[in-house]
This record gives C-alpha cells, structure tokens and sequence, in this order.
C-alpha cells in the first residue's frame, strides 16, 4: 500500500515540534505584534526574555572554564596557546579598527545629522544619567587589573570572562607541567563538567522561543515603531554599513579558510536568530562554542578566541560608535575636522575595548568621545537615547559574526583548523548534533554523531 502523506497542518505542527529555528521564528512575529497590539503588556512580559538571558550567563563562565583547560591539556602545547592569544588581539585589532574607519567616512558621505540643528541645551540628559547608571569605563590600567582574579570563586561569582580565561589559561598550564601521570583524575573531571554544562544549555535552549517573544515584546511595546520613521537615514546607514562590513569580513573568510560566511550563517540560523531575538550575544555562546568545534576549530582555539572576542572584538558596536559621534556632531552643527576624526578613532579604538558588561557603555564611550573633543557637548548623546535600542540587531549580528569569524581566521592561521570537516559541514554532509545529546539524536537522525563523523 502506499504510504500516507502527511498533512500540511501536521507538516507544520512537526517542524515547530523539531526546528528551534521555527520556533524562535514564530515567536519573533507573536511578539512583535503582541506588543505593537498590547504595549501596555511590554513590561509584564520583559521577565521572559531577561530569565533566558540570566541562565545562560550562569553556565558561560563554567563552559569557558572547562573547554580552555580542556584545550589546552589535550593540544600539549601552552607556546602554541599564547601564539593563538596574540594572533587573535592582532585581528581583533584591524577589525574592529577597520569597522570604525568605514562607520567614520560613511557617516562622513552620507551625513545622516545634516541639516537637524538641534539646540543641545533644550535636551534632556537625565535619561542618559538613568541609561549608564553614573558609571564610567574602566580606564586602560583599570581595564588591565580588572582581567586579573583576586580570587577563584570570585571571578565565576562576577561572571568575569577575562579573569575566567587568565584562570583557565593557568590551569591549563599546571596540567601541562605536573602531567597526566600526577593528577590523572583531573582532566577527566572537567572533562566530564563540560558535559554536565552542555546538557544544561540543551535544557535552557528549550526555553529560547519564550525568551524571544518576551524580548520582542518589550521592545516593541515600550519603543513603538514610529522612531524608526524619525531617525530612518541613521538606522538605515548602520544597517547598510554593517552588511558592507559582512561582506568584507566573507571576503577575508573565503580568501584564508576557503569557507563560505553565508553558509555559516544558515548552518547557525537558530542562534543567529536568538540572539537577535534577545538582543545578546551572550545567549548564544555556549551553543556558537559547540558548533564551531564541530565545524573543524579545535578546542583551544575556540575556548580561548571566542569569549576574549566578547571584550576586545565589538565591530557592530565601534561601526554604531563611530556613525553615532559624527551623527551628534552634525545634528549640533560641529564640523569635525580631519585631526578631531582621528582623534575619534583613536579614542574610540581604547574605549571600545572597556564596553563589555558596562551599563550604557555605548552612551559613555560617546560621551568619552565629545569630551576628548571639546567641540561637541557631552549631553547631546541624548540624540540617540531613542534610537539606540533598534541598533541592537546590527550591533548583535556584526558582534558575533565578526567573532566567529576571527575563530576561523586564527584556526586557519595556526593550523588548528580542519577545513575539510569544516566545509562539510557548512555544506550540510555532516549533522549538527548538540553535545549533551549526541548519541540519542543520532539515532533519530539515521547518521553518525558528529564529534565520531570524519
């Protein structure tokens, strides 16, 4: 007899049972029209999307932990790990440096605050004051000892990446030094931690559809849409800069690794989509860490580039920074002169390396900016106050893209990347399987887990 063909309605009801990508989908559209509908419900659903976000960075410090140590025990090699850390400070460099030239001379042809001549006295600051929280970004020395623990517990405890990294890193290198034959159980602990932690991503995951609708929610019900109406030649030269600088960084990808950034992208659409979602890149680590070793980076690579990323590789951030600064100048009538726009840049290029985790941190690196100046009033930030929350998705998307990126580019450069694998799959021959999971969604799926394909 021949066999039955499903219906359209349970077709449909499969893929939202089995896509996390259809879910979060659909949850992104609910949400936006439940909160263009009901603004009033913004806050009420707000708690959805800032749990999701809270579980996530509870599970980020112990993952990175575990995967460095992991790293850097099993490669055997600590000199290869630091040339791996050097590498990546120099692309981090040229990027997010590269971003803040192409953000300044588009701002520069486009001139997106023309002609707006706004009265920076008649702004109201307070709303900065309340968005930053009376906080200020680290200075270089502070930024220096802030990356250093003062103690175990206390850098799991404050979610410091940077000091969880220097402890990692530190780890690693006693492992290395006493060997396995003196603390044999050691590394199969953390070892198996790691999987510990992984199972517990794959339980958050599931919740990743609520997260979105809450977020979109909010976001729609508290900023409406009609700022993107005031501010359209702003938003859309971001957007438009931010995918110039998407292609250039495929360009490089395609020249040194041979892979394709477009398939990347569809090969990590659920967590592209997520992050946009929630407006956070942090939602997605854990998950970006596992598909990136099993496209083909090694261990070490990914644990050591990727969250040092997070602090040192903000590209969608410095494109927003470097527009936004030449958009309050031209709003208030200053005319920067080449000098003052190197000066942006090169003030821009430190305070954009103190941003990650700083309340508002966008609004006091510009501030930062137009006092460096002494031409533009630090109070005419308040120009982007309405804006700023719909430059998330651009700043989000370029952040991470531009980090996973830089994975691949310095596997690529110190040989820890397998591109054969890696382009395998890109191009969908092998399965992503969560680690938590493997053997179980083998089965399912009638293939090989990837961590055992290849």
């Amino acid at each position: 007899m021949p066999q039955s063909v499903p219906s359209p309605t349970r077709r449909v009801a499969r893929i939202l049972r089995t896509s996390l990508f259809a879910q979060v989908a659909c949850a992104l559209v609910l949400g936006v029209l439940v909160g263009k509908l009901w603004p009033d419900t913004a806050t009420a659903f707000q708690p959805l999307g800032d749990g999701f976000v809270r579980l996530i960075k509870a599970v980020i410090a112990p993952l990175v932990f575990c995967v460095v140590v992991v790293g850097i025990a099993k490669a055997g090699d600590l000199k290869a790990f630091g040339r791996i850390g050097l590498k990546a400070l120099i692309w981090f460099e040229v990027a997010s440096t590269a971003a803040l030239l192409l953000g300044l001379v588009a701002a520069n042809v486009v001139g997106p605050g023309s002609g707006m001549n706004v009265d920076p006295s008649q702004l109201d600051t307070s709303a900065v004051d309340q968005k930053t929280e009376g906080g200020a970004l680290p200075s270089t020395t502070e930024f220096v000892l802030g990356a250093l623990p003062q103690s175990f517990v206390g850098a799991f405890a404050e979610n410091s990446l940077l000091q969880v990294l220097v402890l990692a890193c530190l780890v690693g290198a006693a492992l290395l030094h006493l060997g396995h034959t003196r603390v044999p159980a050691i590394l199969p602990a953390i070892e198996q931690a790691q999987e510990v932690v992984f199972a517990v991503v794959g339980f958050v995951m599931r919740l990743a559809p609520l997260a979105v609708f809450g977020a979109m929610v909010h976001l729609v019900g508290n900023y409406g849409l009609g700022v993107i109406r005031t501010y359209a030649k702003l938003i859309i030269l971001c957007y438009a800069v931010a995918a110039l600088f998407l292609v250039l960084l495929a360009v490089a990808l395609k020249s040194l690794t041979g892979l394709s950034l477009w398939k990347f992208v569809r090969y990590t659409r659920e967590e592209m989509l997520l992050a946009l979602g929630t407006a956070s890149s942090e939602s997605v680590m854990p998950r970006m860490m596992q598909k990136l070793r099993q496209a083909g980076c090694r261990d070490d690579a990914v644990g050591l580039v990727l969250p040092t990323g997070y602090s040192f590789n903000l590209d969608g951030a410095s494109i927003y920074l470097s527009i936004g600064t030449v958009f309050i100048a031209q709003a208030v009538g200053v005319d920067l002169s080449v000098g003052q726009q190197i000066t942006v840049v090169l003030v821009l290029m430190l305070t954009s390396k103190g941003m990650a985790g700083v309340p508002g941190s966008a609004f006091l690196a510009l501030s930062a900016t137009a006092a460096s100046l002494g031409v533009i009033p630090a109070g005419a930030v308040a120009l982007l106050l309405g804006v700023d929350r719909i430059m998330d998705s651009m700043r989000v998307a370029t952040n991470l893209l531009g980090n996973c990126v830089a994975v691949f580019a310095v596997s690529r450069w110190e040989g820890a990347l397998d591109a054969v694998r890696a382009k395998e799959v890109l191009d969908g021959e092998i399965a992503f399987v969560p680690e938590a999971d493997d053997e179980v969604t083998a089965v399912q799926v009638g293939k090989k887990p990837a961590a055992e394909v290849g």
